[in-house]
């Protein structure tokens, strides 16, 4: 049909007026070259005139089509099946690596993020501030205050970095002991990549260029009663501040509001804590009286902030053992992430909203 073309009349208004005959119009057609049928024509007698193509349809617009949204959908699962298996086979046939410290980056990516990411952002709504202030690329020490009785603060702090950051960097936490002493529960930290809360750890993660979380409150932050919350609990000997020095890297003061109220702690139970070798055995309003309900936080509204970072690399190598230096870093340190605790307070409009 590409060379067919219409045969232009006369223009005398005369012979317009009349229709030309069938034998003109064979004629005409037997005029045009390559169009030969059967008969002489192609097309038989009305070959001449303009036939209108059927208007073609789009690839898969037919009956039985998988295009528009809902194929994109059935695509998109096909890819996220297809991503889980690939996923299954390397855990069953071991290529996926695993650093020095048992970091498991695919695992924590695809599995732990994914667990615990609704619980950040459906449950207790975190938002995220000033994450620009954690560095694209080098080590940096994060100094974080510690609260909520049991440490979720920590992983809703992962959760943020790892999700708002724009170069999607990773949180490497310091744990305590105790976190190390639970089966289970060691295993995943390790596999999230979490490590013991010792200098020497803590400098090799910053040495090669990781970003370390450290909570120096430690226990006596997490297990404080509700009447004190948010108020900042001594920092220990400055330790954290010794190690961002060695390392030369920054240290980036971190507050967050929200974890103090999802387990209002009105009351230890120390005996029984001494009975069961752990720090302390929180009472709550819920706890232990409601049983296993009790142990559901409370979906309180969180804020974290990452404050302007503090510079180390310009002090000498000596610095690290300069305990007034120390000190005055610490406090430093300290004063910043009390002072934003106090602000997102007064800005805050609700506990829950």
């Amino acid at each position: 049909m590409a060379d067919a073309k219409v045969i232009p009349f006369d223009d005398d208004r005369s012979r317009a007026r009349r229709r030309p005959g069938r034998a003109a119009r064979d004629a005409a057609v037997r005029a045009l070259p390559g169009q030969h049928g059967p008969e002489g024509t192609a097309f038989g007698p009305q070959a001449a005139e303009p036939v209108a193509e059927p208007p073609v349809e789009p690839q898969g617009a037919g009956a039985g089509s998988t295009a528009g949204p809902g194929s994109e959908r059935g695509r998109g699962w096909e890819r996220r099946l297809a991503g889980g298996l690939a996923f299954l086979r390397r855990r069953v046939t071991g290529e996926y690596e695993v650093d020095e410290f048992g970091y498991d980056k695919e695992l924590t990516d695809q599995v732990l993020m994914s667990l615990v990411r609704p619980l950040a952002d459906k449950y207790f709504r975190v938002e995220v501030k000033g994450v620009e202030n954690i560095p694209s690329e080098g080590g940096a020490l994060v100094v974080a205050n510690h609260s909520g009785t049991l440490p979720l603060d920590g992983l809703m702090m992962q959760v943020a970095v790892h999700d708002h950051h724009p170069a999607g960097r990773h949180l490497r936490l310091l744990a305590a002991d105790l976190v190390f002493m639970l089966p289970v529960v060691n295993e995943l930290a390790r596999k999230a990549g979490h490590t013991l809360a010792c200098a020497e750890d803590a400098e090799r993660l910053l040495t090669a260029g990781e970003i370390v979380g450290v909570m120096p409150e430690g226990f006596k932050g997490i297990g404080k009663p509700f009447s004190e919350r948010y108020k900042l609990q001594r920092f220990g000997r400055g330790g954290f501040v010794s190690t961002a020095l060695r390392a030369g890297v920054p240290i980036v003061p971190c507050s967050i509001v929200g974890a103090e109220e999802i387990y209002p702690m009105i009351g230890n139970a120390k005996t029984l804590a001494r009975v069961l070798g752990i720090p302390y055995f929180p009472i709550t309003p819920t706890f232990p009286w409601l049983g296993p309900l009790g142990v559901l936080p409370l979906p309180t509204k969180w804020t974290i902030q990452f404050g302007e970072p503090i510079a180390t690399d310009g002090y000498p190598p000596e610095a690290a053992e300069d305990p007034m230096l120390m000190f005055n870093l610490t406090d430093q340190v300290r004063e910043q992430i009390q002072h934003t605790l106090y602000k997102l307070l007064v800005q805050r409009r609700s506990v829950f909203f």
